[in-house]
């Protein structure tokens, strides 16, 4: 059946008007030390691969510290941090991952 436009017109759904809410500017909280530099307890890693984020909840990440050695194979005191997430881990891509990444790093740090 078909309905008459002053019947659809009558029956159609008023709309409302929106009315926005008062948005509160609240400031987030920041650790700030007392020289003024804003110094967090958490602060988020990237995957050193993939770039992801690597949440607070990824139990499953690793950061490595590898040495750096000088050519008689004794510790220089220097370290290159490398952090994996789960994901990587899951997938069992870490292994070639972090071997990727020291080819790329060793030439910079000058090992052999």
């Amino acid at each position: 059946p078909v309905l008459s436009s002053a019947f659809q017109s009558a029956h159609r759904p008023r709309r409302l008007p929106i009315t926005c809410s008062k948005v509160s500017k609240k400031k987030t909280a920041a650790m700030i030390n007392d020289e003024g530099q804003m110094v967090d307890i958490y602060i988020p890693r990237k995957c050193s691969y993939s770039n992801r984020l690597i949440e607070a909840k990824d139990h499953s990440s690793v950061q490595l510290n590898i040495a750096h050695i000088d050519e008689n194979g004794v510790y220089t005191g220097q370290f290159t941090t490398m952090a994996m997430c789960g994901y990587l881990r899951n997938k069992g891509q870490a292994d070639s991952a972090l071997d990727n990444l020291w080819k790329q790093k060793k030439a910079e740090v000058g090992q052999n």
